[in-house]
């Protein structure tokens, strides 16, 4: 897989039951639609100079799995860059400027073909 550039953002994996007033309008969805298995997933504001923890943790996101990120209510940035790992050969694909005060669902894609990995927001 190909290290690929484009426009993305995230922060923290939290509990589903918080209720939508506790949370940050910058929430999302991240949809893993590439066929492979994602060992680590950071989200970072734009701005920020390194790429956080892993929201994964110790997990992995299997390949047609959905992920809830969860922000905090104190959060205030919009632009957010993401990054991801995948399992089967250590690559990394990055995104940036993602505006996630807009954005609810990020879907990622890898084509074969192309050797590209792609996201598409809603």
């Amino acid at each position: 897989m190909r290290y690929a550039l484009a426009l993305l953002g995230g922060l923290a994996v939290a509990g589903f039951g918080a209720s939508a007033h506790a949370q940050g309008k910058q929430d999302f969805t991240l949809v893993n639609a590439t066929g492979y298995v994602i060992s680590e997933v950071y989200v970072s504001p734009s701005a920020a100079d390194d790429w956080e923890d892993d929201v994964l943790g110790k997990d992995t996101m299997a390949d047609k799995e959905t992920l809830p990120i969860k922000f905090s209510r104190k959060e205030k940035s919009c632009k957010w860059d993401l990054k991801v790992k995948y399992e089967i050969d250590n690559s990394t694909v990055v995104w940036r400027g993602f505006d996630l005060c807009e954005i609810s669902k990020i879907t990622i894609r890898y084509n074969k073909q192309t050797d590209t990995t792609s996201a598409s927001t809603e």
